[in-house]
């Protein structure tokens, strides 16, 4: 059931919202012992919100990744060394949801911190989700949680979810829902628990692309307390021309049939354009940045302010080693010392500096083209969802070049969407969609 059906339904009282709300958290169980998509489920909260839920999302599911802030909700980015706290404060992006009437089911499983396109990266002591067409296969990540759910779920339903290199559009392709990852600044990063500042976006997952505008409409604009947001008007939605980027059909060839044929279904004039800056250098380019960020961020979480505590029984530096390596998965040490190192004093201009400057070049290509075309597409990922046990053959070097499609838009803050394209081998695969920084509107469009 779609948004809009749902709120008619709302409207003349043919659904009773708290009724609804028990349906759906019985669900939420029921799936969560096969699949693991939620790490904690909020069924106090939930019922308590659906008792006098109203506005323009009155009595609508979201589940919430789990980086984001939800008032005394335990919410840990996925990480033991953030376990036990519950936040003072619920971040922007979902207060606004729920002040129209938006219901918080839970949060969802993502890999620790963010880090990872497969949602194997979990924290210490957290199940890893399994694919909801093959549960011997990835959901991939980071939003792996809320993309697998989204397409499990016979309720309406929205996932709240976050990006910073792939993180939305990557496991809505391998979930086979629709994914919208925002502008840079469309919403309000306030109450999320970052991976990278200049990067994180926070966005939406669903079934169906009118569920996800009527959501964004309400969750986007400038908040007073994030400066990096801003208010935008409604760009046009009309599209006419249409650049399929040529380098990013370097992958599958079944991926690569079903991309070109639902890419062809819609009917849109397309032109070949080509993206060699950015194909060739946005890998390197984004997990420099991204780490180092990363790194920066990650430093807090030392032990004394919040979430994991140990003993002071020796002096501070070893403490904070201490708690760091018991609280801290193996992905997410490895992002901390790469990131420290390319900041140092020494390599900082080698590595971070001319990664910032490669990062304009980039932006410069995409705006380049979209002078000419209204949007930008490409295949999502460049396979099928692949089992665990492919994944763990995998070096961390293969394991970052998944992200290769994916990274671009990310790099250069533009808004993309994932539309499902067809199945093969009973597995989903997604278009990538592209538009211009405050176009979101062509996103919602194109899959007319």
């Amino acid at each position: 059931m779609n948004l809009q059906n749902f709120s008619e339904k709302i409207s003349k009282k043919e659904i009773s919202i708290p009724e609804h709300t028990r349906s759906i958290l019985k669900e939420v169980k029921m799936l969560n012992e096969r699949y693991s998509y939620f790490l904690n489920i909020s069924e106090d909260l939930a019922l308590d919100q659906a008792k006098n839920a109203k506005g323009k999302l009155a009595g609508l599911p979201i589940s919430v990744k789990d980086c984001l802030c939800v008032k005394g909700v335990e919410s840990t980015s996925g990480s033991r060394v953030l376990k036990s706290y519950k936040p003072l404060f619920t971040a922007t992006s979902v207060q606004r949801l729920v002040n129209e009437g938006a219901i918080i089911i839970g949060k969802t499983n993502q890999d620790e911190f963010g880090f990872g396109s497969f949602n194997i990266n979990v924290g210490l002591g957290n199940p890893i989700p399994k694919n909801p067409f093959d549960e011997e296969r990835v959901t991939g990540g980071s939003s792996g949680g809320g993309a697998g759910f989204a397409q499990k779920t016979t309720h309406a339903h929205i996932a709240v979810v976050e990006s910073t290199g792939g993180s939305i559009v990557a496991p809505a392709s391998f979930c086979g829902v629709y994914g919208l990852c925002p502008t840079y600044g469309a919403v309000s990063r306030y109450g999320l628990m970052d991976y990278a500042n200049s990067l994180d976006k926070i966005g939406l997952i669903g079934k169906d692309c009118a569920s996800l505008k009527k959501v964004f409409d309400v969750m986007k604009g400038h908040d007073p307390k994030d400066c990096t947001s801003i208010s935008f008007d409604e760009s046009s939605s009309e599209i006419k021309k249409v650049g399929l980027i040529k380098e990013s059909l370097n992958v599958d060839p079944l991926v690569k049939e079903m991309f070109l044929r639902k890419l062809e279904s819609l009917g849109y004039e397309v032109k070949e354009v080509s993206m060699p800056l950015t194909m060739k250098h946005g890998i390197g380019v984004y997990y420099i940045i991204a780490m180092a960020e990363a790194s920066t961020n990650l430093a807090k979480y030392c032990g004394i302010r919040y979430g994991l505590q140990e003993e002071l029984d020796d002096n501070f530096n070893a403490y904070f080693s201490r708690v760091r390596d018991d609280g801290f998965g193996k992905e997410a040490k490895r992002r901390i010392l790469i990131g420290t190192f390319v900041r140092m004093a020494g390599y900082r201009d080698q590595y971070y500096l001319k990664a910032m400057k490669v990062r304009t070049l980039i932006i410069d290509e995409y705006k380049r083209l979209f002078k000419k075309f209204d949007v930008l597409v490409s295949p999502t990922m460049p396979l099928l969802p692949p089992k665990f046990s492919e994944v763990e053959s995998l070096t961390p070097l293969q394991n970052y070049m998944i992200d290769q499609l994916t990274v671009g838009p990310n790099l250069a803050g533009l808004p993309h969407l994932n539309i499902p394209a067809g199945f093969v081998k009973n597995l989903p695969v997604g278009l990538l969609a592209i538009a211009d920084h405050f176009n979101e509107a062509k996103l919602f469009n194109f899959d007319r």
